[in-house]
């Protein structure tokens, strides 16, 4: 008797030291994250808003016209992959060379193909534009080298260790933005940039891969497989429609508003975006690092646990995105100011509105795992689609009447039928848009918010 006690006591013991090890790692790999993040406010935020105010709101409008079109063909590029990626390497660790050869040979075909359809495209829309079709093609190269970054980064995520995507990151990061700096006193024409913005990512692969290599791994290890091919696809067929909606939802906004209320008007509005956007890194940062530990929560754990987890999940992403929302509408128009100049001072009411977006857009990052967990994304390509088509209607009738205004409303509307709303449409996501109303009353459920932190950690 003593025996089995002492058996499941010693059980008891090391399942806790794993749990806490596991735990450590979690919260190690988001510090790594959100510093990556914090120096991208500072390098590219502020080097942004400058260079922002050296173009002015026409020309800062067209750059982030060419960034924008270029989004809508990037879902194309990765194939849905990521996440599936990631899940089948903490599933099926011995097979990772395959599985990343594959998905490295799957993205760099279609990033080729998805550049010359770009550029294609570009011709037919703006035939007499010169530059913003070199703007495009020179935007679309990126895509073709985050093809080779793309697979380093699904490893490091595998294995929670971001510190070497950050380490990548951030050096080039650090280097174009001293690059950026030396354009804009030297009064480099705006194509400059773009080129900037290309050696960005071509840094980043060349800086990734050397730190896959010093942490004990072999890209010549790397092979590709049919079966592997086929595997991968099949499960990430709708991640690429989903993936092509958000960015619909999220991009198309910009390139409604260039064409119908001029480029201009875009740079506003891309000022009061880029604010907006910044904060999105946190629910990417938090749900990569967690979500290999929901999945062995969701094969480990009893229902009713897997459950006040994935809720003390929904709470945190709310709460961290009520504390940030709820300031930056209060600052919006001086902020916009300061940083971007009196010409962008429309961007201020803007700013009010978008960046409740970021509310949904986290409960929506929270949402898309458990959908993979569950195997369900089907689900998720099926309401990001319908986000996608309230945006682009919302967009053709608000934005004629309230130009930058009218498409924050349409994004947030879009973001909330996406992540939220659509829920009620099927019984099986009926406790998911229960747990989500709940963590949209956190404000009012500060004790229970508390308790949510606990269980989460």
């Amino acid at each position: 008797m003593n025996q089995t006690w002492a058996k499941v006591l010693s059980s008891f013991i090391l399942t806790r030291i794993s749990e806490r090890s596991s735990l450590q790692k979690i919260v190690a790999n988001i510090g790594w994250l959100f510093v990556d993040k914090m120096l991208s406010i500072v390098a590219g935020l502020f080097v942004g808003a400058w260079m922002a105010r050296y173009l002015g709101p026409a020309q800062f409008g067209l750059y982030n016209y060419a960034i924008a079109f270029v989004s809508l063909f990037a879902p194309l590029a990765g194939l849905g992959l990521g996440s599936i990626v990631i899940r089948n390497i903490v599933h099926d660790l011995p097979d990772k060379d395959e599985i990343l050869g594959t998905a490295f040979i799957l993205q760099s075909t279609a990033s080729l193909l998805v550049l010359v359809l770009a550029i294609g495209s570009a011709y037919l829309i703006r035939p007499g534009d010169t530059l913003a079709r070199w703007l495009i093609a020179i935007m679309g190269g990126r895509v073709v080298f985050e093809a080779f970054s793309n697979a380093f980064d699904y490893w490091f995520q595998s294995q929670v260790q971001s510190k070497y995507t950050v380490w990548a990151k951030n050096t080039a990061l650090v280097l174009i933005a001293l690059v950026k700096v030396s354009l804009i006193l030297l009064r480099a024409p705006l194509i400059a940039f773009a080129w900037a913005a290309l050696a960005e990512i071509v840094l980043f692969g060349a800086a990734l891969a050397i730190w896959y290599h010093v942490s004990g791994q072999r890209l010549a290890a790397w092979r590709g497989s049919f079966l592997c091919a086929k595997r991968l696809l099949k499960d990430s067929w709708p991640l690429i429609l989903s993936g092509l909606a958000v960015v619909i939802y999220m991009r198309v906004d910009q390139i409604m508003l260039g064409d119908m209320a001029g480029e201009e008007a875009l740079g506003i509005y891309s000022a009061a975006v880029r604010l907006s956007e910044l904060w999105y890194f946190i629910p990417i940062a938090v749900a990569g690092s967690v979500f290999p530990a929901i999945i062995r929560s969701r094969e480990s754990q009893s229902d009713q646990v897997y459950r006040q987890r994935m809720q003390a999940f929904y709470d945190v992403m709310a709460g961290i995105s009520y504390a940030i929302a709820l300031p930056v509408t209060l600052i919006a128009s001086p902020l916009v100011v300061t940083l971007f100049g009196a010409e962008y001072a429309e961007a201020g009411p803007v700013l009010t509105v978008h960046v409740w977006a970021f509310l949904f857009v986290s409960l929506g990052v929270a949402r898309s795992q458990w959908l993979v967990a569950e195997n369900m994304v089907q689900v998720s390509m099926f309401t990001t689609i319908l986000g996608a088509v309230v945006n682009v209607m919302l967009n053709y009738w608000l934005i004629p009447q309230y130009a930058g205004l009218g498409a924050a409303w349409a994004t947030v509307i879009a973001q909330a039928i996406a992540a939220y709303l659509s829920c009620v449409f099927s019984t099986r996501l009926w406790p998911v848009f229960r747990q989500l109303s709940l963590s949209l009353l956190v404000p009012l459920r500060l004790f229970s918010l508390r308790k949510s932190l606990l269980g989460f950690l």
